[in-house]
């Protein structure tokens, strides 16, 4: 403790030499990665723009939070006098809630620009008015289950919180006890397959884990190598989640309930789809009759100790390794990671899933780094053939494949994740029946894409900006009076609303609702089945593709029944969120500084090694690698 005491110690020596004694400071805690600084003067901050801020982030180059003290603060109901009466009433409050662990207010508006106010000025009027620090969260536009549900843990157990908080700062802030002298990289998942994403970041002083995810599949190999020697669950610094896929997150409550108690990094809409992912993943199981591999709690466990941050926002998150997160251009909320290691010892890019071309939904990929040694890219389309049409093409490939089964009076049944890949075709469908392109006919929607629909309206300033002014503008882009969402016991009653389309999860056919669709449709000679998600290897999908046309299902009373695919069957690939080929080898071209070196990963083993080997000869003076699960790499 008194390493950690005195790293404290040295930053608020170095916080009061900027402080005027008006600020009257009365104390300095450490709060996760920031420093926050109770004050029972907040005017003294707010003035000159919060000039004084800036300086004391300057001086000991980490991020702070300003709070009131609580002797200062208003009461709350007259603190939320104040809130409402100099807040616009366009701003539309929907809940205001006190936190008196933090000293903060959370505003819950349907617009909180305008809680904001041009230049910040009314977000600052309230801090200066009421001492209360004002967190701003937007309403969701269609109500949320999820949304709600994590706002009010966090409220709940805020007590808890706070201490995770500042344990998780004291661990960041700890005294340094050893000199980098070197960086590995070890793959625990995703090296040479695709699936079950996690590398283990390793220094002297510290340990990060990217990504916790598990495998699509039932082959016995659906978790990372947690039992390596090299990984110690006790000794993690900080795991980072780049996205909400499961083969990136869903072993995270997995690693709580074998006792991790640290912090976990994410943008904020990866926090909500990620809790709603991993439990609907639980749900399925249960239905399915599988072992949990664990529990309801565990999730909520996750979540308590996560740790939101936006694209840009520099954190430290152990003594050596400071952490960036950049538009992946995936899904809502993806994201890149930088990781800046020493002082400059060396900078880890690793891109999770990205998309380097602008969506439906997301603008493309982030490639400027401010230093970039190792780039860790995903190489799922890695191989010679894997060029995918356009936006364009794939749009006119999905609505010819949707209108000739239309004609025939059949019903399209696409699988599809919920998150990403739901939202995308389903705005490509409006738009053609909007255009005359295909008819009117109804759109069913099953599997949680409702639910992940609703958290896209909360976070517009994530996504494109033809999508987010329609949010902006109170225009749900995912509603029209032809989409109906189904609950489960409807299914035998869409099929007689012919033609139709359905959309279900899961997207690669291993559970979920899609499957009891397929088993009613399989042998309809006038439906079609459209797959327009990645496949990956060993899953039932992917053996449709292949050419299995004996499907097996198990009937209501535990018995196999076996039905012959008789559907149409079409893949679209053009509305992938991963780059393809040309994409990938744009993004080596245009990624900036250049790395010394690449590693490739998330990628199937034939089409990563050719692709590592014509990279080889393509790339001059870059290291290329592809190494295989529980290999390391030296970073430096």
């Amino acid at each position: 403790m008194e390493l950690l005491s005195g790293t404290l110690i040295d930053l608020r020596r170095k916080i009061f030499e900027h402080l005027p004694p008006t600020a009257d400071i009365t104390r300095i805690e450490f709060e996760g990665p920031r420093i926050a600084i109770y004050t029972k003067s907040p005017s003294v901050f707010v003035r000159d723009n919060e000039r004084l801020i800036k300086e004391i982030v300057k001086s000991i180059k980490k991020r702070i939070v300003v709070r009131g003290d609580p002797e200062v603060r208003l009461p709350p109901e007259k603190a939320e006098q104040v809130i409402r009466s100099i807040v616009p009433p366009e701003a539309n409050i929907q809940r205001i809630v006190f936190n008196e662990v933090a000293g903060e207010v959370e505003i819950e508006a349907e617009k909180p620009g305008y809680v904001i106010g041009k230049g910040g000025e009314t977000r600052r009027a309230i801090f200066e008015l009421t001492c209360w620090y004002p967190r701003i969260l937007r309403a969701p536009t269609i109500p949320s289950k999820t949304v709600s549900e994590v706002r009010e843990l966090f409220r709940a157990r805020k007590d808890e919180r706070m201490r995770l908080l500042r344990a998780v700062g004291h661990r960041i802030y700890r005294v340094k006890l050893f000199e980098n002298s070197y960086v590995r990289v070890v793959g625990l998942g995703s090296f040479q397959e695709v699936g079950r994403s996690a590398i283990l970041v390793q220094t002297p002083e510290s340990q990060v884990l990217l990504d916790a995810g598990i495998k699509p599949t039932s082959n016995g190999d659906e978790y990372p190598f947690f039992e390596a020697p090299e990984f110690d669950v006790e000794k993690l610094d900080a795991v980072i989640i780049t996205h909400s896929h499961l083969d990136h997150c869903g072993a995270l409550p997995y690693l709580f309930k074998y006792g991790y108690r640290g912090p976990v990094y994410m943008t904020e809409p990866t926090l909500y789809l990620m809790k709603l992912v991993q439990e609907d993943y639980l749900r399925v199981a249960e239905r399915e009759g599988r072992p949990l591999p664990y529990s309801y709690k565990d999730v909520a466990t996750a979540v308590l100790h996560t740790y939101t941050l936006n694209y840009g926002e520099v954190t430290d998150i152990a003594p050596d390794i400071k952490l960036t997160l950049y538009r992946s251009g995936h899904i809502l909320g993806g994201a890149i990671v930088h990781l800046h290691i020493g002082e400059g010892l060396v900078n880890i890019v690793y891109t999770g899933d990205f998309k380097f071309e602008r969506t439906l939904l997301l603008d493309p990929a982030d490639y400027k780094f401010p230093r970039l040694e190792m780039l860790i890219m995903e190489s799922t389309y890695s191989g010679r053939d894997d060029v995918l049409p356009n936006r364009d093409e794939a749009r006119r490939q999905l609505v010819s494949a949707v209108a000739e089964t239309l004609k025939r009076n059949g019903i399209v049944l696409i699988p599809v994740l919920a998150v990403g890949r739901a939202q995308e075709v389903l705005l490509a469908l409006k738009l053609a029946m909007e255009s005359g392109e295909l008819p009117q006919v109804p759109i069913f929607i099953e599997g949680m894409i409702d639910e992940v629909n609703a958290i896209h309206t909360v976070f517009p300033e994530y996504l494109n900006s033809t999508v987010s002014e329609m949010i902006f503008h109170k225009v749900n882009p995912f509603t029209a009076p032809n989409v109906h969402i189904m609950k489960g016991d409807e299914r035998e009653e869409v099929l007689e609303a012919r033609p139709c389309v359905v959309m279900a999860t899961s997207g690669m056919l291993t559970g979920g609702p899609i499957m009891e669709y397929l088993k009613l449709l399989a042998d309809d000679e006038r439906s079609s089945l459209i797959f327009v998600s990645y496949q990956v290897e060993g899953t039932l999908g992917r053996k449709i593709l292949q050419g299995l046309r004996r499907l097996t299902f198990i009937d209501a009373r535990g018995r196999m029944e076996v039905r012959e695919l008789k559907m149409s069957i079409y893949r679209v690939e053009g509305f992938s969120g991963h780059s393809d080929r040309r994409q990938l080898m744009a993004y080596l071209r245009r990624v900036s500084p250049k790395p010394r070196k690449l590693v490739l990963n998330h990628g199937e083993r034939n089409k990563i090694r050719e692709f590592r080997s014509y990279l080889s000869h393509r790339l001059p003076g870059i290291e290329v690698y592809a190494p295989e699960n529980l290999e390391a790499l030296r970073a430096v």
